[in-house]
C-alpha cells in the first residue's frame, strides 16, 4: 500500500512540509519553544551625549515571549447589552514585567575626569498578565 492515499495530496503536502523545515530556526533554545514569557538578557549602553563622551554598558533583562489569547463570538446577552455592536469577545494576556529592580550604570569619561552613575530599570521576574497600554 502506498503511503499517500492520493498522489495529488502528496504533491501538495511534501513541498509545504519541506518549506516549513527549511524556514524553521536552527538556534532555538528550549525556553523559546515553551509558552509563556521569560527573562531575556541584553546589554544596554548609556551615553552622556551624542558623541558618546561618557558611556557605560550594563547587562539588563527584559520580558520576552507570548501568552494565550482567544477570540470567540459574543454570547447573546453581550450582543443585547451592546445593542448588537459587540460581535466578538476577546480575552488576551500579555508578557509583562512583574518584578523590577534598579541597577546603576557607571559612565566612564575620557582622561578620568569623572564617573557618573545612572540608575536604570531591569526586569527581575516576568508573567502573563492583563494587557495594558504603555505606562511610559
Amino acid at each position: 500500500m502506498s503511503p499517500c492515499p492520493t498522489s495529488h495530496l502528496c504533491l501538495l503536502v511534501l513541498p509545504v512540509m519541506s518549506l516549513l523545515l527549511l524556514l524553521s530556526p536552527i538556534g532555538w533554545t528550549y525556553d523559546s519553544l515553551t509558552p509563556g514569557c521569560h527573562l531575556y538578557p541584553f546589554n544596554v549602553t548609556i551615553r552622556s551625549d551624542r558623541r558618546g563622551t561618557c558611556k557605560g554598558t550594563h547587562l539588563v533583562y527584559a520580558c520576552v515571549g507570548y501568552c494565550e489569547s482567544s477570540a470567540f463570538p459574543s454570547r447573546y446577552s453581550v450582543l443585547v447589552a451592546s445593542n448588537f455592536t459587540h460581535n466578538i469577545t476577546s480575552a488576551s494576556r500579555c508578557c509583562t514585567i512583574s518584578k523590577e529592580a534598579k541597577v546603576k550604570v557607571r559612565l566612564d569619561c575620557p582622561r578620568g575626569r569623572h564617573h557618573d552613575d545612572i540608575e536604570i530599570l531591569t526586569a527581575k521576574a516576568c508573567r502573563c498578565d492583563m494587557c495594558r497600554k504603555s505606562r511610559y
